[in-house]
């Protein structure tokens, strides 16, 4: 180890003991009131009331005396600060230290809570406690933070991953976090499923929930109503399947065609991802709901009486399949170019015939962007909330049933978890599906060696009726976005068509006055806490993506497979259930968040996290790791490697993390409706609100803004991507003679 590496070591050392002191000593150790953005309690008791003091103030007055063991752990370390790293006891200790501290701060946080002890056997060996506590407040945070730091610098100085202090402490953090905010809310809301009224644990309880007949009922089959279960599975298959050929047609006329407007095509897919997930229902709605045009259209044409045809699965399919139909575009998009030309010239100079090029050769080597299409399709009608909300009707699925299970009358958690069991189970199962259907073959196409062929085109007898496919979705999804814009400046919608601007109004209307400017509309409040929520999560989700990314691609450690798994879990769970886990989770001591902006924040860190670690993967292995090796070598540690070397090529992959990101925690729903409150009120729950109470002109104006405000701040981290190069020399215009 070179004296500036030692040096470094020492130093971070030092940070993490001071670190903890000061948590210990000087910052609250209980969640304040008004949260962690609050800081209010510096001037209303600190530091000696109860409320506010920190955990060395509470000892001192004598109360929390189970406190009191943190000392030790945070003494121990200064046992070392003057010993080499290469000495035996500094790992020792430290390891002894951070476990300790670190172990002890969990049980004493499960074990106390808000009536006294959380388990009964506690009870009954030490007695009644006659005391209580409350969230982790700054000061507690802080402490577990500086023991969990403590107890990797030790591991990392016993030798693991050659001693490097800031990988082992970036696996041991990550693993923290995943095990507190996507393991532990799964685990308890896979606990919430046995227990009973009163507390106690019954598998009794869990299968009279599990086989209820609104969950597994097959009555649709004789003249009445099929279980959430079926209909969630059912509709899910369908748009899987017909969001993926939609997909693979958008694909193929933007490659294997002449079409002339192919970037009009491209430019379609950027709707789904910057529209509230329940907007197209709303739009749907005001072209064949009882009132729409197009209703209204067939009804005098026809003499028809108008029917809630839209209402339950055709309106749910419709809208989802007009939703997710981009996003396979955007996955088979890739796989399709992807195809070596090589390959099909190959087959053509064997006499091939188009068409038996297609389906022989092309076609089989784009399964695994089919069967990727497939799964994200299955996975967001599984996991969508709003277009059900708003279409479902008498047409029951798995996301609505989780939301009034919680916020109905009934609040039954107990059903709300199994529901979300068979949720996650159906998302899981479909995962291992793919895997299975895949297999263990290669697709692999693209080599070291160049390949300068031409896609050729598609047979005549596809690409005519693939053209009609495309061209037919991409003029009715336009007719779609262009509804929703009128819809926002109508009076009422089927009843007076008259144009107004009153909508926006009365949801973003502004007053100039002596004090300054005075946002009176209806929707400012929501619209930023929606803003200020988005910005803190999108940098700390591509942070997290980035560094777990960093590990995946230039670590090998123990677990690695496992470590991977963990990380990308939140994908395969659907927004639903993160809801009702973290509801389950952080409602009670000792991680207190629910009804704070914090738990909007972790929740979109940790549901869009896989994200970022992918992006972070697909331009990491695009760098050589003699960059790295470099670096090392001449006197760099890994932190320096990757904030100099690393961090300044990944401009791309950052950017990409940010936009997906923040967008995605614009236009959230399916989560964010079990998570907002009345301080903390995001757009799409407000939206959701107004839609419930049949403002759809205010629902639709309020969307409307959304998608703009989305394009704008996705065009501009756009222009920002594009302006990312990597120099490279040129050949120049004019020769110099050798």
């Amino acid at each position: 180890m070179t004296d500036r590496t030692s040096k470094t070591t020492h130093q971070v050392l030092i940070f993490w003991i001071i670190a903890g002191w000061v948590g210990f000593f000087l910052l609250p150790w209980y969640m304040v009131d008004g949260g962690l953005w609050s800081f209010e309690w510096l001037f209303d008791g600190y530091p000696f009331d109860e409320d506010y003091a920190p955990a060395a103030f509470l000892i001192a007055q004598g109360e929390k005396l189970w406190l009191a063991p943190l000392l030790i752990a945070l003494t121990l370390p200064l046992l070392v600060l003057k010993r080499a790293k290469s000495d035996p006891l500094y790992a020792r200790v430290l390891i002894l230290s951070g476990a300790l501290g670190f172990g002890w701060l969990i049980a004493q946080g499960f074990g106390i809570g808000i009536r006294g002890f959380n388990f009964n056997w506690l009870e009954a060996y030490f007695g009644e406690l006659g005391d209580r506590q409350f969230g982790m407040g700054y000061g507690a945070m802080i402490c577990a933070s500086s023991l969990l730091f403590l107890l990797t610098q030790g591991i990392a100085a016993r030798g693991a991953i050659n001693g490097d202090v800031f990988v082992v402490s970036a696996i041991g953090g990550v693993i923290t976090i995943v095990t507190v905010f996507v393991f532990f809310p799964i685990a308890k809301m896979l606990f919430a499923a046995f227990v009973t009224e009163d507390g106690a644990y019954s598998i009794a309880v869990f299968f009279s929930k599990f086989f209820d007949a609104r969950l597994w009922g097959l009555g649709c089959f004789f003249g009445a109503r099929c279980g959430a279960a079926w209909n969630s599975l059912f509709l899910a298959i369908l748009v899987g399947f017909v969001t993926t050929v939609l997909g693979l047609c958008f694909a193929l006329v933007v490659t294997r065609s002449g079409f002339r407007y192919k970037r009009v095509l491209r430019a379609l897919t950027v709707l789904p991802i910057i529209t509230p997930p329940f907007v197209i229902g709303l739009a749907l709605i005001l072209l064949f709901g009882l009132s729409g045009s197009v209703t209204r259209f067939v009804a005098e044409l026809f003499g028809m009486q108008p029917t809630r045809w839209l209402y339950g699965m055709p309106g749910i399919f419709i809208a989802q399949a007009l939703a997710f139909t981009p996003i396979a575009f955007l996955v088979l998009i890739g796989v399709v170019e992807g195809v070596s030309p090589s390959m099909e010239e190959a087959a053509q100079t064997l006499r091939a015939s188009r068409w038996q090029t297609f389906r022989t050769v092309s076609l089989p080597l784009m399964r695994p962007g089919l069967a990727n299409a497939f799964l994200l399709g299955f996975i967001e009608s599984m996991a969508d909330f709003g277009n059900p909300l708003v279409l479902g009707g008498n047409f029951d699925v798995l996301s609505t049933e989780i939301f009034f299970a919680i916020v109905g009358a009934q609040y039954d958690q107990g059903r709300a978890a199994v529901l979300a069991m068979v949720l996650l189970f159906f998302t899981l199962s479909a995962f291992y599906a793919q895997r299975v259907w895949l297999g263990k073959k290669s697709y692999t196409t693209v080599t070291g060696k160049g390949d300068a062929g031409v896609h050729p085109l598609m047979p005549t007898g596809l690409s005519v009726p693939v053209l009609v496919i495309a061209l037919g979705w991409a003029v009715f999804t336009i007719i779609v976005y262009a509804m929703i814009i009128y819809g926002s400046v109508v009076e009422l919608w089927g009843v007076n068509n008259s144009l107004t601007l009153k909508h926006y109004v009365t949801a973003f209307s502004v007053r100039f006055e002596e004090e300054g400017i005075r946002w009176t509309g209806a929707a400012w409040d929501s619209f930023w806490t929606t803003i200020t929520i988005a910005a803190i999560a999108a940098p700390l989700t591509a942070a997290v993506g980035l560094v777990t990314a960093y590990l995946l691609t230039r670590q090998n450690f123990a677990g690695k497979n496992a470590f991977e798994f963990g990380t990308m879990l939140s994908f395969a769970i659907p927004g639903t259930v993160i809801g009702v886990s973290y509801i389950l989770a952080f409602n009670v001591p000792p991680i207190e968040i629910t009804g704070t902006g914090v738990i909007l924040v972790v929740s979109f860190i940790f549901r869009n996290m896989p994200v970022g670690v992918r992006a972070g993967i697909a331009s990491m292995s695009q760098l050589d790791r003699s960059l790295d090796e470099s670096s090392l070598t001449l006197g760099a540690n890994s932190w320096q490697t990757f904030r100099r070397i690393i961090l300044p090529l990944l401009r791309p992959a950052i950017l990409a993390a940010l936009v997906y990101s923040f967008v995605r925690a614009m236009t959230a729903i399916s989560a964010v409706i079990f998570l907002v409150s009345a301080e903390y009120d995001m757009a799409t729950s407000y939206i959701i609100g107004r839609v419930e109470n049949n403002d759809y002109g205010l629902a639709i104006a309020y969307s409307t803004t959304l998608i703009f405000v989305m394009l704008a701040a996705v065009g501009l981290l756009q222009i920002l991507v594009g302006r990312v190069q990597i120099g490279r020399r040129t050949q120049s215009t004019t020769e110099t003679p050798s």
